[in-house]
């Protein structure tokens, strides 16, 4: 004789782990930013120690929730500032100049640019081979 309890607590758990794996992998295929913004960033170069993205924006422009390894980005052009967003929701504005070179740690976030005009930035992502 079966239980329906145990029945309806296996189904509930496996109901939600279905729920879990499916979001954390179109998540995880979410967070690269050349997949989540491509009008936006462009792979320069790419190899076993570093992907070199070029980054261009305008004014207003949201880029979605994305992930960098640790990466320098160095502000070609642009002024102002831009907001970004971390997955639990917090914000942090960053000044921004042309010739500005900034070390990042691994991060995820969503991005606006709130200065003038356009954005142009080369951003240099370690990978974990880099020596």
């Amino acid at each position: 004789m079966r239980c329906p309890q145990a029945t309806t607590s296996v189904l509930v758990a496996a109901s939600a782990l279905i729920v879990l794996l499916t979001g954390t992998a179109a998540t995880a295929a979410a967070q690269d930013p050349v997949k989540v913004a491509p009008k936006n960033f462009k792979v320069l170069l790419e190899n076993d120690h570093v992907r070199v993205l070029d980054f261009h924006t305008t004014s207003g422009a949201k880029i979605p929730m994305h992930s960098h390894p640790a990466y320098i980005s160095y502000n070609i052009s642009g002024s102002g500032k831009t907001k970004f967003t971390t997955a639990d929701g917090k914000t942090k504005e960053q000044a921004a100049a042309a010739g500005q070179a900034i070390w990042h740690d691994a991060e995820t976030h969503a991005s606006e640019y709130e200065g003038t005009g356009t954005a142009h930035v080369v951003l240099v992502e370690l990978k974990g081979g880099a020596k």
